[in-house]
């Protein structure tokens, strides 16, 4: 729709989300929904190279969204498998160890917890006359954000992506697309180049 129709930025995007319960795992076929049986290897009750602890599994989550959806810079504690059905995304990857230059939320009964609300699109205008009318706390965060480390890809369609425990990302849908991932058991060593769960719980929070 936002093709067809040209849909400009500042116009509502919408998309739609679907899931199947961890618990579907155990029963047998007729029991599970078409997600769980189009996606054996999500729903397996082995532990598979997608599903790594299907005992922790959060069950399987699946997003189908316009182009021009975004999801703001989030982190999750659980291993993250993510596939890419059709369409594509980028997805821009930040390191536990950056928590504090994010602008995470760190009050847990804010709708937005564990999430940032920066839109760190703003960087690449901190230095011109467009800036002049941001607002001083805004412009303080993004100059902490601009040297945050990161790196980013394209996840496309038959494509799968990993994001270790506690690392945030941020998600921008660049064609219509349906993702569908799967988070199964938790990794609190990390490494001492991109930070642990420590750095993460200090500055924003445990998501539990």
């Amino acid at each position: 729709y936002a093709d067809s129709v040209g849909l400009e930025s500042t116009e509502p995007h919408y998309y739609w989300q679907s899931g199947a319960s961890p618990h579907e795992r155990y029963g047998g076929e007729e029991q599970k929904t078409m997600i769980s049986v189009d996606l054996p290897s999500f729903s397996d009750p082995n532990p598979n190279f997608i599903s790594f602890n299907p005992a922790e599994s959060k069950g399987i989550q699946c997003r189908f969204g316009e182009r021009g959806v975004t999801a703001a810079t989030h982190y999750d504690g659980g291993r993250n498998m993510i596939g890419m059905i059709s369409g594509a995304k980028r997805y821009i990857l930040a390191p536990p160890l950056e928590c504090p230059k994010l602008g995470i939320v760190t009050e847990k009964k804010h709708p937005t917890f564990r999430h940032s609300l920066l839109n760190f699109d703003h960087i690449n205008i901190l230095d011109s006359e467009e800036s002049k009318t941001m607002p001083q706390s805004e412009r303080e965060w993004l100059e902490l954000s601009r040297n945050s480390m990161a790196i980013d890809t394209v996840l496309k369609a038959g494509e799968m992506l990993y994001i270790p425990s506690h690392w945030f990302h941020y998600i921008v849908s660049l064609q219509k697309s349906a993702q569908c991932n799967v988070r199964s058991g938790r990794e609190f060593k990390g490494s001492p180049e991109w930070g642990t769960s420590e750095d993460v719980l200090k500055c924003a929070g445990d998501e539990e």
